[in-house]
């Protein structure tokens, strides 16, 4: 009787197998996505070649390799029609498409995966964010900004006027010029985190945003270098010199405090676990009440109100002493940042990035980031900005805060160090605001 009494179940699984084994292989790549950087973070901590490169590269990286070496499905050119530009079809759209024929099961298992990869690109996103705000102490930053503010000033006026500028020149030869201009503000302010909600507030198409940063990191790359090596001498025939103070006394802290923004180890040992769980809490609560008031505006604006409102809420949260001293919740953020990074890259179609497109992407972005800096350096020199808070403003502001101790110690002045994360937090902190409000100024156009 025991045996009679399972053979329905039997039956349902004989019946069903198909789909049980795509929902098995949806839970593997969910579990890969969501585990695989991981792995990067052990590479780089094991080899320095690799932490040289950085784990957000590795994930670019990776996740192209796994999109395109056809481990992946990419559905049949009726499925690829179908979407319209669209990530994913929606599910009763499909299954009428499936039942008259245009499209199949297999096309139907496709559908599931870039569903599931859009939503944990739009799930990890409003999560990271606020989690990488929490820890800041903006009053702290403020307090020790010094003459940077002055470049930052500048920098920030040259970006917008060259961005502008490059969507002049660019609109006609770039999909979605305006969409990539508000990404390049993002990326030229804050970094990955920013450009990454940018991205996601402005509803950017996966490939275009991946062409768009990864012509950023091949430019970024040969301008890193060159302010290492050649920059201090070559700027210092336009601006003067800098002159030196005694340091402060928190240097020391602050320069730890930002050296350790990417030390994922805080993540494991005694009570990580709780802090996680913590700010896990806070920022869900976050994202769910930022979540809740966007449906008062117009579907088409509800994400970029979103992301507009975590920022807020959480630099608000912040302030908070019991937030804001909850550990390692920016190193938490960070590591969702490189599950976006890798899992969106493992969303690009690497032809088109060979394509003409990309060429007049990556010409753009190279017109925007030496532009910037000729600019910068313009108003620095009528302003009088000293050559190295214009060297390590710079950094702070296109690359990241971990940047500037590296650029500081080129520069062998380490009095600076202070001023380059300053502003880096800064410019992190107000990163979303102007690029999102600069993307719907020119898309508006």
């Amino acid at each position: 009787m025991a045996i009679l009494s399972g053979w329905p179940f039997f039956i349902y699984l004989v019946n069903n197998i198909t789909k049980i084994q795509g929902m098995l292989k949806i839970i593997l790549l969910v579990v890969l996505y969501l585990l695989f950087p991981v792995i990067i973070i052990k590479m780089c901590q094991k080899w320095s070649l690799f932490k040289k490169i950085g784990s957000i590269v590795l994930a670019y990286g990776f996740g192209l390799l796994f999109g395109n070496l056809g481990i992946l499905p990419s559905g049949s050119p009726n499925y690829l029609v179908a979407c319209q530009e669209r990530v994913a079809i929606p599910g009763p759209e499909m299954a009428v498409l499936i039942e008259n024929g245009t499209l199949s099961a297999d096309d139907r298992f496709v559908n599931q995966i870039r569903a599931v990869q859009d939503n944990i690109t739009m799930i990890v996103i409003p999560l990271a964010l606020p989690l990488l705000l929490f820890s800041l102490n903006i009053r702290k930053w403020l307090r020790h900004a010094k003459t940077g503010f002055l470049s930052m000033l500048l920098a920030l006026v040259s970006v917008v006027i060259i961005i502008i500028l490059a969507y002049i020149i660019f609109r006609d030869k770039v999909p979605d010029a305006g969409k990539v201009s508000g990404m390049l503000v993002g990326i030229y302010t804050g970094g990955t985190p920013n450009v990454a909600s940018i991205k996601a507030a402005l509803n950017v198409d996966s490939n275009l945003f991946l062409m768009t940063h990864t012509s950023d990191l091949v430019v970024g790359a040969f301008v890193i270098i060159f302010i290492i090596t050649l920059g201090p001498r070559v700027f210092g025939l336009f601006l003067p010199k800098y002159k030196y103070l005694e340091s402060n006394g928190d240097s020391e802290s602050l320069i730890a405090e930002a050296e350790s923004m990417e030390d994922y180890s805080r993540l494991v040992g005694k009570g990580a676990g709780i802090n996680i769980l913590k700010a896990l809490g806070v920022a869900a609560a976050v994202f769910a009440v930022s979540g809740g008031i966007s449906l008062m505006v117009p579907s088409s604006y509800q994400m970029m109100v979103v992301i507009l409102l975590i920022t807020t809420l959480g630099l608000g949260a912040s302030l908070i002493p019991a937030i804001n001293r909850i550990k390692n919740s920016f190193q938490l953020g960070m590591y969702f940042i490189l599950i976006f990074s890798f899992v969106v890259s493992s969303m690009a179609d690497l032809g088109m990035m060979m394509s003409i497109e990309y060429m007049n992407i990556l010409l753009m972005v190279a017109f925007v980031v030496i532009g910037s800096l000729l600019l910068h350096l313009i108003l620095s020199a009528i302003f009088r900005v000293n050559v190295d808070d214009f060297l390590i403003t710079t950094t702070a502001l296109v690359y990241s805060p971990p940047f500037v101790p590296v650029v500081a110690g080129a520069l062998k002045n380490k009095e600076i160090i202070i001023t380059g994360l300053t502003v880096g937090i800064i410019g992190f902190a107000i990163g979303n605001y102007i690029g999102i409000a600069m993307g719907q100024f020119l898309s508006g156009l």
